[in-house]
């Protein structure tokens, strides 16, 4: 499926919409996070055109996502500078995904800090070795190129970190992009699990750093790690960095550790 066929049925006026041939975007009996967070960007920016740049959001997972959903949007408040935007999907009457997305126009800047250098270069993707061939859900095999970027295989410290790139980004802009990949590796507490087990994403907040990223051949470095991990769920910090080191997304997600 390719990411034309994800975002195209999407119209300014929301409304229900079927998702064909979305078994390529499966992440067990649900659509994958990123996919579904896209869909809820998508409809947001579609149906009010004039936003300023994104600058963050807010994405809560609540239920499995299937291929017939309505898509519902509203401004929740325009300000001069920031307007704030929630979208939300919704299947067989129920919501499966809420989302809050902040967007601001750049300001004469009052504090300027630069995020830290990423700690410990893996060296450029040309270079890894790839990773996950023939493993993981449908929407990581169908979509993903995946390469390693840390030498620890198993467990360990409770920290993931990979390249990826999407296979197919036609027509895609860069913010989109991050969205549709910013969630796409297993929670760090993977490393700690005593026992195999389901995983699920609960949420997901993230900061963009760049309203205008780039970086090479599509490749993105990503960090899934684990900040605490306990009674069945996981605190994760998710970071993104583009090819020449810098940090490009910095986010959190709470995720249910099952088994």
């Amino acid at each position: 499926m390719s990411i034309a066929s994800l975002t195209d049925p999407i119209t300014p006026e929301g409304g229900k919409i079927r998702f064909e041939n979305l078994e390529h975007w499966l992440q067990g009996r649900t659509m994958y996070g990123g996919a579904s967070a896209l869909i809820a960007y998508t409809a947001a920016v579609r149906a009010f055109d004039d936003l300023p740049p994104l600058r963050a959001g807010q994405v809560a997972f609540v239920s499995p996502t299937g291929p017939e959903v309505e898509l519902k949007r509203e401004i929740v408040r325009q300000g001069r500078n920031v307007a704030q935007v929630r979208s939300e999907i919704w299947c067989e009457g129920k919501c499966t995904l809420t989302a809050f997305w902040l967007f601001g126009t750049e300001r004469e800047p009052n504090a300027v800090h630069e995020a830290a250098p990423v700690e410990n270069w893996p060296g450029p993707p040309e270079e890894a070795d790839a990773a996950m061939e023939g493993k993981g859900p449908a929407f990581l095999q169908n979509n993903f190129e995946i390469r390693r970027a840390q030498d620890m295989r198993g467990p360990g410290a409770p920290v993931v970190r990979r390249w990826a790139r999407l296979k197919d980004r036609g027509g895609l802009d860069p913010i989109s992009e991050l969205i549709l990949l910013g969630d796409v590796l297993p929670p760090g507490a993977m490393r700690a699990m005593q026992r195999q087990g389901p995983i699920s994403s609960i949420n997901w907040s993230f900061n963009l750093l760049d309203t205008a990223p780039t970086t090479d051949d599509g490749w993105w470095l990503s960090e899934n790690a684990s900040q605490h991990a306990a009674g069945g769920y996981s605190s994760e910090r998710l970071r993104l960095w583009n090819t020449e080191g810098r940090q490009v997304l910095d986010g959190m997600q709470s995720v249910a550790i099952f088994g």
